[in-house]
Parts: C-alpha cells; sequence; structure tokens
C-alpha cells in the first residue's frame, strides 16, 4: 500500500501530474459519474451503453460520486485497497495450500503488495486490482471447506458473478471450480450420489445468475449480444495482429527489441522480480506431479490458460501488459512455494548450492524493491503522457466547441469525461456500428459524415489516410514533446468542414 502512495508522489512531485496513466481509466470515471448522476449505465447521458466491461467496477467508483467524494483520491484509494486485500487473501491462501510452510503465505503476500506491475494497475484507476483480488478470494473461499456445502456453493456463485461483472473472463476460472468440484466427488469415499454434485452446480450457476441476469438481459436488448460491445471491438480492432503475428510470437515474443504491442502475453508478466521465480515455478510444476497435488491442478490450468486465450482472441501487451497482469499473483503463489522447497537444501548440501540459494533469495528482494521504483518511473510518464494528450484535447474541446457539437474520436475516455459533448467512437466501444468497418478508414469517413460529425480526435498517424483528407481543418495540436519522444505524433482536433 506504501508502494501505491509512493507511486503517486513520483508522479505528481517527479513528472509534474496526477491522473491516470491510460485513457481507459477515464470511461470508467465518465460511466461512474453518469450513473451516480442520471442511475443510467451511459457513457453519454441518456443514451444507454453496453460498452463498460467493468459494470461492478463503475458501481464502485459511483459511489464515490454519489458521497460526493473527490474521485481521484476515491479511485486511488480502491485500487490501494483491493491491492492490500489481494496480498492478503494471496497469505491465507497459501496457508491452506501449503500449512507446512507458513513462511510461503507472508512472502508471497509480502511479494504481491511489492511487484510493480501490480502496484501499476491499483492506481492506475482500472478494476484490475478488483478482479485480481475476488479470482484469489474466489480460490480461496472454495478451498477453504471440502466437500462444500450447498449454501457455500451458492455464496461461491455469488462470489463468481461479481468477478465476472468485473472482467467476463472470470468465468473461466468459475467454470474450472466447477471442474474441480467434479473430480473432488469423483474422489469421495463413500461418493455421494450424481445429485449432491448437481446441486452444487445449480447453487453456484444460480448465485451468478442472480448477478449476471440483469446485465446480460440489459446487453441483449441494447445489442442483441450477451457480452459488452467492448468485448467485440477490441477483438476487430487488433485482429490485424492475429494475421501478422504467429501463435508463439504471440505466446512467447522474440529474443530481439520487443514490438510495443506484442512481447508476447507470457514474456510481459516476467518482466521483473518474477523472472527469478522461473526456478522455482519450474520445481513448482515437479512437485504438483511428483507428490500429487491435485488440488492444484486448476491453478496450473488457470493462468496458463488465461494467457493462451488472449494469445488467441486479443494478443497486445501495450501498457506494460494490463491484460496479463491478473495472472501474475498466480506465478507469484506456485513460484515462491516452489523457490521456498527449492532453496530449502539439506544441512549436508554442498557449498556451491547453499551460496546459490542465498543468493537467489537476496537478489529477488533486492530486485522486488528495485523494481518499484522502475515501476513508479514507468507510471509517471504514462500519467504525463495522458495528461499532455488525451486530458489537454478534451480541455481544449470543452473550451473551444459547442455544447452540442459532435465529436468523432478514437480515445473516448478523457474527451467523454472533460468535453461532455456527444460522441462518435471510432474504437466502437460505445458506438458498436462501427466494429464492422473498423478498419476501414473510407468506410469510416462515411459514417462520420451520415451521423452528423463535426469534430475529429486522434493521432494523425493512426488515421494515415483520414487524417489527410481536404474536409479536414486542424484547429488544435497538443504540442507535447512526450509523444514526440516516444516516436509518436500529437494528438490533433480537426474541424469537419460540411460539404
Amino acid at each position: 500500500m506504501v508502494a501505491g502512495l509512493f507511486y503517486l508522489a513520483v508522479s505528481a512531485w517527479g513528472y509534474g501530474y496526477v491522473g491516470f496513466p491510460l485513457d481507459d481509466a477515464w470511461i470508467h470515471q465518465t460511466y461512474a459519474r453518469n450513473l451516480a448522476e442520471s442511475g443510467q449505465l451511459a457513457f453519454v447521458t441518456g443514451v444507454p451503453s453496453a460498452g463498460s466491461t467493468a459494470p461492478l467496477w463503475s458501481l464502485l467508483l459511483g459511489a464515490g460520486y454519489w458521497l460526493r467524494l473527490p474521485y481521484r483520491a476515491w479511485t486511488y484509494g480502491l485500487g490501494i485497497l483491493f491491492l492490500g486485500l489481494t496480498g492478503w487473501t494471496v497469505n491465507r491462501l497459501a496457508q491452506r495450500l501449503f500449512p507446512r510452510r507458513p513462511a510461503v503465505g507472508l512472502w508471497a503476500g509480502l511479494f504481491c503488495l511489492l511487484e510493480w506491475h501490480l502496484v501499476w494497475a491499483a492506481v492506475s484507476g482500472m478494476e484490475t486490482m478488483l478482479f485480481v483480488w475476488l479470482s484469489a478470494l474466489l480460490v480461496e473461499h472454495y478451498l477453504s471447506a471440502q466437500p462444500i456445502s450447498a449454501r457455500r456453493a451458492l455464496r461461491l456463485g455469488l462470489i463468481g458473478g461479481l468477478l465476472i461483472l468485473t472482467r467476463p473472463e472470470g468465468a473461466g476460472l468459475v467454470g474450472l471450480l466447477g471442474l474441480d468440484l467434479a473430480w473432488r466427488w469423483r474422489r469421495q469415499s463413500p461418493r455421494p450420489g450424481w445429485g449432491w454434485l448437481l446441486a452444487r452446480w445449480l447453487a453456484i450457476g444460480v448465485g451468478a445468475a442472480l448477478l449476471l441476469g440483469p446485465y446480460v438481459l440489459f446487453h441483449l436488448r441494447l445489442t442483441g449480444m450477451p457480452f459488452p460491445s467492448t468485448f467485440y471491438a477490441k477483438q476487430a480492432e487488433y485482429g490485424q495482429i492475429l494475421r501478422d503475428f504467429p501463435l508463439w510470437w504471440r505466446l512467447f515474443g522474440n529474443f530481439g527489441p520487443p514490438v510495443e504491442t506484442v512481447q508476447g502475453v507470457f514474456r510481459v508478466i516476467f518482466i521483473g522480480p518474477q523472472l527469478l521465480l522461473l526456478p522455482g515455478l519450474a520445481f513448482a510444476a515437479w512437485l504438483s506431479v511428483t507428490e500429487r497435488r491435485g488440488e492444484l491442478w486448476f491453478i496450473w490450468v488457470w493462468w496458463p490458460g488465461y494467457l493462451l486465450l488472449y494469445a488467441l482472441r486479443l494478443p497486445v501487451t501495450y501498457q506494460h501488459g494490463r491484460y496479463q497482469m491478473p495472472v501474475i499473483i498466480w506465478v507469484v503463489l506456485l513460484g515462491v512455494w516452489g523457490t521456498a522447497r527449492l532453496v530449502a537444501a539439506p544441512q549436508k548440501a554442498g557449498l556451491p548450492r547453499r551460496v546459490a540459494s542465498r543468493a537467489l533469495v537476496v537478489s529477488l528482494g533486492l530486485l522486488v524493491v528495485l523494481f518499484v521504483g522502475v515501476g513508479a518511473q514507468a507510471y509517471g510518464r504514462d500519467v504525463r503522457f495522458i495528461e499532455t494528450e488525451m486530458v489537454a484535447a478534451a480541455r481544449w474541446l470543452h473550451l473551444n466547441t459547442p455544447p452540442d457539437a459532435v465529436v468523432a474520436a478514437h480515445d473516448i475516455g478523457a474527451i467523454g469525461y472533460f468535453s461532455r459533448r456527444p460522441l462518435i467512437d471510432l474504437a466502437g466501444l460505445v458506438t458498436p456500428e462501427v466494429i464492422p468497418i473498423i478498419r476501414d478508414q473510407a468506410a469510416l469517413w462515411h459514417f462520420m459524415q451520415a451521423y452528423g460529425a463535426e469534430y475529429l480526435v486522434t493521432f494523425p498517424s493512426w488515421y494515415p489516410q483520414l487524417s489527410q483528407n481536404p474536409a479536414l481543418s486542424r484547429q488544435f495540436v497538443t504540442d507535447s514533446p512526450w509523444a514526440r519522444q516516444l516516436g509518436g505524433d500529437n494528438m490533433t482536433v480537426y474541424r469537419i468542414i460540411q460539404p
């Protein structure tokens, strides 16, 4: 938790900005504010939207607006709280899984509290740490009493429903627990009848449906699809990556300079001290097999399966692998256990092994602390970029355009929050009609004209053909040096000259 405050201090005093390190955080803030003000899940007031993949997070953020609390402080506080709860829950989970080695829980929990990706996520304004904590809580609650009663199964379903309302991919973990429940049922002696298993599956399903039912019906009514429009838009937007990069690259990257967008979903989560957990992780896999630790199988399936799913459907690793961050706690849990077993050499072990074991432990501790500083600097740079590009353009729109001006934009978060203008979302998150033409710049231009767009806001390099259209008149350029230092261009506001 102290690490989260340290990140904020570095961003504020070291880089001169307080905000969020990605534009999507402003999308959540816009949904939350509108939910508190109008009671609607809407990005534009009065227009219900199926673009939120994290309605539970929007609801929690909206409570801060309803209570009239400073929204940044409330958001940071929630993220840091869930980071702390994650460390505590991982500790409890490790105590249940590895009761003979109580130190594993302590060190795994502390590792999670200081792991730089997770600290970044805690103060990012995103739902990531809520999802991470709920996934750990679900597993810990599941393992806390076996065999489970029908009442406990209902509670598992409720927690699973909250998890899916935070990120849709949480359904995978709920499903794995259902399979593990069947595996445990088969191993019971004497084995209850099928009715026992079906009753518990039903209880889990009822618990999840109580929370998910209204949200799924909301989506079906708006779009005819059961999932948020963001779910489909992201896959359409980055479909080119699936065609340009083979699966092995999307999984592991390569040994040359990493591609910014695609570093490999497995590679990106090991950037940091957890790289030194790899030997322990491999040893943990060996122990799980040789010691027949069947209760760990679904964890071994969950975190690689999660990464494989992203490699197959959404293999982007930008923003430090924010989509992949939820698996880090499982790598830490298993890696710390394996490392503890690996370094617990018998007293008769040779000097080289004892020295190597101590060096590994010391190096892990030093790298954890070192990367807190590295991560804080990355966080400060990320916040500075968003504030000087997306937020700067949004504030200009608020001051220099009519309140009813229709704005077409790719990054809509800050623009939606600060300008409160009617929006056409070129990324398709809140304008799902765009999804089929998301990569067709000519079709996007005709779409914008048909829907009466008066302004276009984007980085010119993102739409090289569209931004050269003679019907566009450049009105504002952020002119920030930070984007250019990264090899990019500045966000630009264009006035659309109507024929």
